[in-house]
């Protein structure tokens, strides 16, 4: 058995990362001694293998969770399309370095961007998700915006960093105010009127990626520092009744 110590070690994962997995069930430790220390087995070590993997290309932490908890899933088929797609990306990384090079070098008289080009490994990647984690409120998201056009677009991210600058300008005060609360309920509706019935286990979940999620971080808290944090912590709030 290892404890969070020995894991962080071999994995090169910090303690917070491992609570933070414990706390949201992606990754439980197989028991917990009387001292409350968390202990991880070849089984658990398996799995966040996987969580390593996938984080390397870049599913979130819901979908990671969603195709590992899948009655379908097949480790050894996991790794056969986890390798396709770090080869794609591989070769897309390569194709990028010479393409450096040859600017550098003045070897192309025109402009080049079809190195560019993420298409294969967007459809390697889309299929994977599929695979295991389609979920209802994926489908009807899916069905639902498919017929949106650019100002349905311009509309609805209007409407998202609107609210998020709201929970920026109460971000100084307490998640649990009726006016956090209320922001809160303005994000759900939102979401339900243009993606899907958003309920709580759903919305708990999005609050879990805004703050643990570099990527969800990094946009909302262009609202304001801090943004990102707070809003995950008044939709947990929300999500406790």
């Amino acid at each position: 058995m290892m404890t969070v110590k020995d894991v962080c070690n071999l994995a090169r994962v910090t303690a917070r990362t491992l609570h933070y997995y414990d706390e949201i069930g992606l990754l439980r430790p197989c028991s917990v001694t009387s001292a409350n220390y968390r202990l991880y087995g070849n089984e658990e070590l398996e799995r966040l293998q996987q969580i390593l993997f996938f984080r390397e290309l870049d599913f979130s932490l819901d979908e990671i969770k969603r195709i590992l908890d899948s009655p379908d899933f097949d480790r050894d088929e996991a790794l056969r399309k986890q390798e396709n797609l770090l080869v794609l990306k591989c070769k897309r990384l390569n194709n990028l370095i010479e393409l450096i090079r040859d600017i550098r070098n003045k070897e192309l008289n025109t402009m080049s961007f079809n190195q560019f080009d993420t298409s294969e490994i967007d459809q390697y990647a889309q299929e994977a998700k599929q695979r295991w984690g389609e979920t209802n409120a994926h489908k009807e998201s899916q069905k639902r915006s498919a017929g949106y056009t650019q100002q349905d677009w311009e509309r609805i991210n209007r409407g998202m960093v609107d609210c998020f600058a709201g929970f920026a300008t109460l971000k100084d005060g307490s998640p649990d105010s009726p006016e956090a609360q209320q922001q809160v309920h303005k994000l759900r509706n939102l979401i339900s009127e243009n993606f899907y019935n958003c309920n709580k286990e759903i919305l708990k979940s999005l609050g879990e990626m805004y703050s643990s999620d570099e990527r969800f971080r990094k946009n909302i808290d262009e609202s304001g520092e801090g943004t990102a944090e707070f809003a995950s912590r008044a939709i947990a709030v929300y999500c406790k009744d």
